[in-house]
């Protein structure tokens, strides 16, 4: 009998990869949320094939979740996989490159068959390769056939069997991590709360799999993953879209308005339609649109009747929005566009991450049309940065498009939840207020917003549309200076946003030899990358931005005290080219990765190293 070891570890990453049909997805989501339950930090990510039905047992079919634990605190899913679970041969082939050498890789060896092999491009078995053993710890385990005797006495007919096999894995790889089977019974028991013998079967097959791993002795060491030490607080498992969705009830319930969604559903946006539908209860009143101008338009009818307006895209989407955004912005009505951003153009990789709509955010509409832009950094900070939307669109009367990205949309990370009643005080200034009436077209001299007149205020009424308005009036004006100052003012009205901002912050060394410069979803990796480098004695620093247009006004002074900057982007360069614009005194070095993948901890590393030679 072998003598079996616990090894305590910092942390793990675990890539749980098979056929669109597999549950992937939900068994990576199962071993995260077991995880956070247990107290790990944890950051995963969901990596979906872009065919709605690939043909099974195809490379283009394979369905992954990637996830990272660990007991101090983690900002991305990892790089290479520690442990990669393979469910057929292609996953195998899909993942093999994202695996560390000497890792351990688990495989269905009942799907290896010809038939599936074939299906791969695999012209013989890579199982039984000489490469393959000797560069990884292979775990050949008959999974389909011990599902199947784990679950033949609940009389299931064979495609429900199969459908098993992901519990059982399951409860090999939380045998092997020391994780506890509880939380996922309770999972499953609700979710087949109306099928109790899928219950029974699924239960069956997590508790074989976790017995199966420690009667066959498969690997003489399991490990333990202690809890971080994270501050006290209620916590939860949240995806970025979830996040969005609830930053903006957070923003309605603190105004006492009805928040409501016009939106047409869009990958990887729809998440925020489908969860916000769901909790109408809270006061969300939801349309499904037939277009997506259609979904701008009716949010921008919303906002006119005074409810809290909102519209969801991705960036096609957003292409179609946007001649409606020019109305919102010369109607100056509060309006918040979120454009969760995918690989293009065109259709392009519609499941893949990509920031290449930053441009189109600033300056993507006709005319001199500006709004505010900003971008959300991980999945919880989606919460906040669409509080801040809702409140910024609100006090000063403007459109603002918030960015997120496939990465942090569909990603998910523990998320303290807040007291709501210490999110900051969102200010409403209609045209009726304290008693007084107000002409809508009067302006806050420190915002230069105009007042809200919500349809239905007697003394209230006034004209809106496309066409220019005087300034002072509301009536359509052709006269040459008043378009120029009705252009200034609106230009003016976004800039002044930088005096209700903080201050763009820092991490890192204050100053030294190299500043990374990134926007959006690439927080997590910069990060990451920036502890390392500083950690093998260079002088970095990371400012990651939040505020786009306006950008913080303190951006000039951190500049100023680096001898290089880089700027990260997953796209040619666009963050580069609007700091060259913006500051053109410095030289702004680039690295980018447009692969509809996420960056790497590594890829920022090599690049830095580079730069600094």
């Amino acid at each position: 009998m072998k003598k079996q070891t616990i090894t305590e570890i910092d942390k793990v990453v675990i890539r749980f990869s098979g056929d669109s049909g597999d549950g992937m997805q939900l068994t990576g989501t199962q071993f995260a949320e077991t995880s956070a339950v247990f107290g790990n930090d944890v950051v995963s990510y969901p990596d979906y094939p872009a065919e709605i039905r690939a043909p099974q047992g195809s490379v283009a079919g394979v369905s992954s979740f990637q996830i990272q634990i660990g007991k101090t605190h983690v900002y991305t899913p990892g790089d290479l996989s520690d442990v990669l679970v393979a469910m057929n041969a292609a996953a195998l082939k899909a993942n093999i490159h994202l695996v560390k050498p000497g890792s351990m890789i688990i495989v269905d060896t009942d799907s290896f068959d010809s038939n599936n092999l074939r299906k791969a491009g695999y012209e013989k078995n890579p199982l039984d390769e000489p490469e393959l053993n000797e560069k990884f710890r292979l775990l050949k385990i008959p999974v389909t056939s011990l599902t199947r005797d784990s679950v033949s006495k609940f009389g299931l007919d064979n495609k429900s069997v199969v459908r098993c096999k992901n519990m059982f894995t399951l409860g090999l790889v939380f045998w092997l991590y020391s994780r506890p089977l509880e939380p996922t019974v309770k999972s499953l028991r609700q979710k087949f709360s109306e099928k109790p013998e899928l219950f029974e079967a699924n239960r069956a097959a997590l508790e074989g799999g976790f017995n199966y791993a420690e009667t066959m002795e498969l690997v003489s060491t399991h490990y333990v993953i202690s809890p971080a030490q994270i501050s006290k607080g209620k916590y939860r498992f949240i995806s970025g879209n979830r996040a969005l969705a609830w930053g903006f009830l957070a923003a309605a319930e603190k105004t006492g308005k009805h928040l409501f969604l016009g939106s047409y559903p869009i990958t990887p946006a729809s998440e925020i339609l489908h969860e916000l539908s769901a909790l109408r209860g809270l006061g969300a009143i939801v349309f499904q649109a037939e277009d997506e101008i259609c979904g701008v338009a009716s949010a921008i009818g919303a906002s006119f009747a005074g409810h809290i307006a909102l519209t969801t895209t991705s960036g096609p989407g957003l292409s179609l929005k946007t001649e409606a955004i020019g109305l919102a912005v010369i109607a100056e009505l509060p309006l918040v566009i979120v454009n969760v951003q995918r690989g293009g153009p065109s259709t392009g990789l519609p499941t893949k991450t990509e920031q290449s709509d930053l441009l189109q955010a600033v300056y993507g509409r006709h005319g001199e049309c500006p709004v505010v832009v900003l971008a959300a950094r991980s999945p919880d900070d989606c919460f906040y940065m669409a509080y801040e939307a809702v409140k910024i669109s609100i006090e000063h009367m403007t459109p603002v498009l918030l960015l997120s990205d496939g990465f942090i949309a569909q990603g998910s990370q523990l998320w303290k939840i807040p007291d709501l009643t210490k999110l900051p005080e969102i200010k409403i200034h209609t045209s009726k207020e304290n008693g007084t009436l107000h002409s809508s077209y009067d302006r806050d001299e420190k915002t230069l917003a105009r007042y809200w007149a919500p349809a239905g205020i007697p003394g209230g009424e006034h004209r809106l549309g496309g066409l220019e308005k005087d300034f002072l009036k509301g009536t359509v004006s052709y006269d040459p200076d008043n378009h120029e100052k009705m252009v200034r003012t609106r230009a003016e009205k976004v800039n002044r946003v930088v005096n209700f901002i903080p201050e763009q912050d820092i991490s890192g060394d204050p100053e030294g030899d190299l500043l990374l410069v990134g926007w959006g979803g690439t927080y997590g990796a910069m990060m990451t990358a920036t502890e390392q480098l500083r950690s093998l004695g260079r002088k970095v620093g990371l400012c990651h931005f939040r505020y786009i247009n306006p950008m913080p006004g303190n951006c000039e002074e951190i500049f100023s005290k680096y001898k290089k900057i880089a700027v990260c982007e997953l796209n040619m360069g666009q963050m580069a080219i609007l700091l060259r614009s913006r500051f053109q005194k410095y030289r702004f070095e680039q690295i980018n990765k447009i692969k509809g993948m996420p960056f790497m901890v590594q890829d920022i590393i090599n690049g830095a190293n580079k730069i600094l030679g």
